[in-house]
């Protein structure tokens, strides 16, 4: 029997059928078709299906679908506001931090949440904070220093 579910995701009020096993991932890809999550693992351990759950960063693998009923949900799709890339999307590109791109999302949103917490984090905070999101291409150095760039443009731009 499905449950009713109703939340706000990237801005915008939203509202669907769920399973009671299924997980907030597959509703987030299968039912509302946003499909920048991505299902890596299935256990939480890879990072490429991250969220943000009331601002709280989560794996959306591990979250059911229906507990989503009332939250406000933030996927990979809601970064950028309007018709321009996030700055951190801009500096992935510029920094050249990605090449598959299947795990790209999960650090952006990984990303965003903690510089939504921590505007101006170390190279040793980043680095333990996407510690939880695995790349089997490029290695993190580009990664972190794309996180870097983004923190220094985002501040610039707040002044």
């Amino acid at each position: 029997m499905k449950t009713y579910v109703s939340m706000t995701c990237n801005g915008e009020p939203v509202e669907f059928l769920a399973e009671p096993r299924q997980t907030l991932l597959e509703c987030l890809r299968d039912t509302l078709h946003l499909t920048g999550a991505k299902e890596g693992c299935g256990d939480g351990n890879c990072g490429s299906c991250c969220v943000m759950l009331d601002g709280e960063l989560v794996t959306s693998c591990l979250v059911l679908g229906v507990e989503a009923q009332g939250r406000t949900v933030t996927t990979v799709e809601g970064l950028a506001a309007g018709s321009g890339l996030h700055p951190l999307q801009k500096a992935f590109i510029d920094e050249a931090a990605l090449q598959c791109g299947y795990c790209t999302p999960g650090f952006l949103v990984a990303a965003r949440a903690l510089l939504d917490q921590e505007p101006a984090p170390s190279e040793e905070r980043i680095r333990l904070w996407l510690a939880n999101n695995l790349c089997r291409c490029t290695g993190y150095d580009k990664i972190i220093r794309a996180v870097q760039s983004a923190a220094r443009q985002m501040k610039e731009t707040a002044q």
